[in-house]
């Protein structure tokens, strides 16, 4: 009997570690998981020899900019960015315009994904209209999104509408996306304390980058670990999933893990930015605002790093943020004027995997840090985020020895840079394959727009029949 696919010859991280194996494909599903030169006769075979199968990565946090900001990404280049960077499935942020807070809204964009996307999809919806959520959350969104900075002197990345910092809507909001049952992602941040800080910057006359960056890490990071402590003691209150974005503090660390020894249902995520970028002043000094989400310093840095390898905190997802070099540019002389973020979906991997070979962490800890936490956190998990029989067929096929110097000429993000050129990695994506079929291959993009599907948390009951399925594959 003839299979789809057989990827043959490469070293497949399975939930168990590293094995050598070859994997059989149909039907978008992997079917088989034999030893080497064992694997059934295939349609098409594909040597991996020498190579590393990753579960494909699951990325939840990323903005894709569609609709409304698409001069500097739109569904299509972000999509195709991902693939480009071994993502098999990425979440869509709201703060796109309109922003995701009505059931009709959330529906029109659904379409435009089911259009465009590359990879697999779906969507993190604002959880500001209350009214609004218990249509969204059956519409099979991811999770709940709120942001509790509102940007002083600009309107984008946290435009009004989903900015919340009033404890007694947050409360409320908390009450309400726990009756739908989905996790509640929050981007920490004390607008009050901010308020003070960054005025006390601006009566000196300071505006530029360093302001900006200082400002935001100012007293030690108070203005995270003053929100990180009101959302946790409201998730006590209501029992509501919380995921935290943004974990940059030892404070944070420290407040988390008392919360998750206490068995709450807390989760986290580490950014990109934090881990290789703004992590060190010199970036900054050399970037400006080209390096700047924000500023961590270093012993907050080591508590974060840490906190992965410990499991404290569950995932690294990318906070894939684009903009323009025109909307970039002003955060030379005021850093309140730059849009804040900056891209990374084609070069997170490689960068983690980089520190894989230089021995920071296994390729087992990074495969759970990439697919297998974000899968099982956000319930896609067992169709996706590991190899196991069953599961959709997602993989990212690494070069462990290929070395590189990134640079902007690569990039298939519409804003054509990266913060990270000239950054020398090691460990690179070769193919990347969503459901059987390829995307990403041999270094270059063939998947088509459309062809990705949303890809929903999973009820128990599809888990149970999964699971009866695979063992009967097995049997």
């Amino acid at each position: 009997m003839s299979v789809d696919l057989v990827l043959k010859g490469g070293t497949v991280v399975t939930e168990g570690g590293p094995v050598q194996a070859d994997v059989a494909v149909s039907g978008g599903i992997i079917t088989g998981l034999t030893a080497p030169g064992e694997g059934p006769h295939a349609h098409r075979t594909v040597d991996v020899t020498g190579m590393y199968v990753l579960p494909g990565v699951i990325d939840t946090h990323s903005h894709h900019r569609e609709p409304g900001y698409t001069h500097k990404e739109d569904i299509i280049s972000g999509t195709s960015a991902s693939a480009a960077g071994g993502v098999t499935f990425s979440a869509a942020m709201p703060n796109v315009y309109p922003p995701v807070t009505t059931a009709k809204i959330l529906k029109d964009m659904y379409a435009m994904y089911a259009e465009k996307a590359v990879i697999d999809y779906n969507i993190n919806a604002a959880s500001a209209k209350l009214e609004e959520l218990p249509e969204m959350a059956a519409m099979g969104i991811m999770s709940f999104k709120i942001f509790m900075v509102v940007d002083t002197g600009r309107d984008y990345p946290h435009m009004p509408g989903i900015g919340v910092h009033d404890h007694g809507k947050l409360l409320k909001m908390f009450q309400e996306v726990k009756k739908t049952g989905l996790p509640i992602m929050v981007h920490p941040h004390d607008q009050a304390l901010m308020d003070v800080i960054e005025q006390e910057y601006w009566a000196r006359g300071e505006r530029d980058y360093r302001a900006y960056a200082k400002a935001y890490s100012s007293l030690d990071g108070v203005i995270w670990d003053t929100a990180v402590g009101v959302l946790l003691r409201l998730q006590q209150a209501t029992d509501v999933h919380l995921h935290i974005l943004h974990l940059q503090t030892k404070g944070c660390v420290e407040m988390i893990k008392a919360a998750r020894a206490q068995g709450r249902p807390v989760t986290s995520e580490v950014n990109p930015w934090t881990l290789w970028l703004g992590n060190d002043w010199a970036n900054v000094e050399r970037l400006g605002s080209y390096a700047l989400s924000y500023y961590v310093e270093r012993h907050h840095y080591e508590a974060v790093w840490q906190a992965l390898l410990d499991g404290t905190s569950d995932m690294i997802a990318t906070d894939h943020a684009p903009h323009t070099r025109a909307e970039k540019e002003p955060g030379w002389e005021n850093g309140w004027k730059a849009h804040t973020g900056t891209p990374s979906a084609q070069e997170y991997v490689s960068m983690l995997m980089t520190d894989v070979n230089d021995g920071k962490l296994t390729i087992k800890k990074a495969v759970e840090l990439l697919s297998e936490n974000p899968a099982k956190v956000f319930k896609l998990y067992p169709k996706k985020g590991a190899i196991r029989i069953g599961a959709d067929a997602d993989f990212a096929v690494i070069d462990m020895n290929a070395e590189l110097t990134l640079h902007n000429e690569r990039i298939v993000s519409k804003c054509g840079w990266t913060p990270y050129a000239g950054r020398k990695v090691k460990g690179l994506p070769v193919h990347t394959i969503v459901r059987g079929k390829f995307v990403f291959e041999d270094g270059k993009v063939v998947g088509e727009p459309g062809y990705g599907e949303k890809a929903s948390p999973l009820t128990d009951e599809h888990v149970r029949r999964m699971q009866t399925a695979a063992a009967m594959v097995t049997a």
